[in-house]
């Protein structure tokens, strides 16, 4: 008898080695396939950039945004998020990187500003005619806006003055960038770059101004039918019990 417990005790052991042993070599496997996909998708993202937009580094930025996206609307989804309202946040990013990407790619504000900028013969150098127009454009929106911003505000003096002076000198900066002759590439690249940036924007912005349904997503995770049962069957069994039973 003992000698059987004894085999059955050295087969159990045998057993349990190969199992470790078959369980580590899946997981070593499981892992490569995993780094082999990821080599795969890090490739293909640099030999995009490399390729279309004519850097490797715009191919790593667009990467990280794109995962950091998906990432995001998962989550969401996962949050109860409706796939339309992602959607619709996903066209939203689509529509500005393309509109950015063709402006910029077109150089169509850098013609626009030396249009302008020699209607009006400003007395510079016309190398330099679209910058300054930009940066004066620019910075006069800015100031509108700074305006608006500081008059409808509730802060202090200190805070409407930063609102002000931020939004003139962001102006001028976006009149001077958007002056540059980007040509197609640089254009689609900070196309594609801004369009993922508004996608997870618009996503921040549609669960902030509506929020995550708290009771919705409690009902996800609790057995309401199972509880709602088991209170029916026990009310049930409480009436017909013999009096002084269960009080």
């Amino acid at each position: 008898m003992l000698a059987h417990i004894d085999l059955a005790k050295a087969e159990t052991s045998a057993i349990g080695t190969e199992i470790g042993r078959v369980a580590a070599l899946g997981g070593l496997a499981f892992l490569l396939v995993v780094f082999a996909v990821f080599l795969l998708v890090i490739g293909i993202s640099l030999g995009l950039g490399e390729w279309l937009l004519g850097s490797m580094g715009w191919g790593v930025i667009d990467g990280v945004l794109a995962f950091l996206a998906v990432a995001m609307a998962a989550v969401l989804f996962a949050l109860g998020i409706s796939g339309r309202r992602i959607g619709l946040a996903f066209l939203g990013g689509v529509l500005v990187g393309i509109l950015i990407g063709v402006v910029l790619g077109l150089g169509l504000l850098n013609q626009l500003y030396a249009a302008i900028g020699d209607a009006v013969a400003i007395a510079v150098d016309p190398g330099i005619r679209p910058l300054v127009v930009g940066m004066l454009l620019g910075g006069f929106v800015g100031l509108i806006g700074g305006i608006v911003a500081a008059v409808s505000m509730s802060a202090s003096g200190g805070g409407r003055f930063a609102a002000f002076a931020g939004l003139t000198v962001l102006g001028v900066a976006l009149g001077a960038f958007t002056a540059i002759t980007f040509g197609p590439q640089v254009g689609a690249a900070i196309g594609i770059t801004v369009g993922y940036i508004a996608w997870i924007a618009f996503m921040g912005i549609d669960v902030a101004r509506t929020g995550i349904d708290q009771e919705a997503l409690k009902t996800r995770f609790t057995p309401v039918q199972t509880i709602e049962t088991s209170k029916e069957t026990l009310e049930w069994l409480q009436k017909r019990m013999p009096p002084g039973i269960g009080s």
